[in-house]
């Protein structure tokens, strides 16, 4: 953190006036740091940095990823924020970031029960706490504690893979927790839950880098197997993205993600 340097102070734009005031009312200690284009928002009492990003930019994946290796090399959390993605969800955005500074209501995961949701109850779970909502799944599961539900994992069907006979592999596709609670071993309930009643030979997942590298995953024993080129986004008049599909050298999106990282869990 010391060696940024600070230049001009940019006009603070209403949506970035809004998501310092949220630090703010919930008390989270911040400084502001400016870096030639860039505008970092630091969490002084934690080792984060949140790169704010406007939708109107000259920036490139590149830039963000080597400032994404840069800060973990010092050990230092760093997470992208986009305007679209605020302006979109603040109340899921507010809730990572709670999250991290450990503001939440910590509860333990030996303390939950495990029980299958339906389809409406899991997808109004994920569209009010994950910040990229629901899609189709196959499994659904959810902790409960006193009849509430708190936590949610959603999985795919089990795949054949050819590279072994009798081998089935099985993706977990979203998983979050209720707003401003933090369940310890909650996600490993979960797998394990899926594990002993399914059987899958693996698990696999992708771990988006905008926000993490992945240490909850690699806390888990899985392993880091890949690493997903960034995508390119086009936003509507409301601002929801949709992929652009276009060849790299057709794209010309202002809106971007770092990638993801994907992960095997082996059963």
């Amino acid at each position: 953190m010391d060696n940024i340097i600070l230049h001009s102070k940019p006009s603070i734009t209403k949506w970035r006036s809004n998501f310092l005031s949220a630090l703010t009312e919930n008390n989270i200690a911040f400084d502001l740091k400016y870096d030639k284009d860039f505008t970092f928002v630091l969490l002084t009492e934690h080792q984060v940095i949140i790169n704010l990003i406007d939708i109107d930019n000259n920036f490139t994946p590149q830039e963000f990823i080597l400032l994404q290796k840069l800060n973990k090399d010092k050990c230092l959390k760093f997470i992208n924020i986009w305007e679209d993605v605020w302006s979109k969800k603040p109340r899921q955005v507010l809730n990572r970031i709670l999250s991290l500074s450990g503001k939440n209501k910590r509860i333990h995961g030996r303390k939950t029960k495990v029980l299958k949701l339906d389809k409406p109850t899991a997808d109004l779970f994920l569209n009010e706490n994950h910040l990229q909502g629901a899609v189709s799944s196959r499994y659904k599961f959810g902790l409960f504690v006193n009849d509430e539900l708190l936590a949610v994992a959603t999985f795919s069907a089990l795949r054949k893979m050819n590279h072994t006979e009798n081998y089935k592999s099985i993706e977990l596709i979203r998983f979050a927790v209720k707003d401003r609670f933090s369940i310890t071993g909650g996600l490993s309930k979960l797998i394990k839950h899926l594990s002993l009643l399914l059987k899958p030979n693996d698990l696999m997942t992708y771990a988006d880098k905008d926000w993490s590298t992945g240490a909850a995953y690699y806390k888990l024993n899985f392993n880091q197997v890949d690493v997903i080129e960034p995508q390119y986004f086009n936003l509507d008049e409301d601002l929801n993205r949709s992929l652009n599909k276009g060849s790299q050298e057709t794209k010309n999106s202002q809106v971007f993600n770092t990638g993801s990282i994907k992960f095997i869990l082996k059963f």
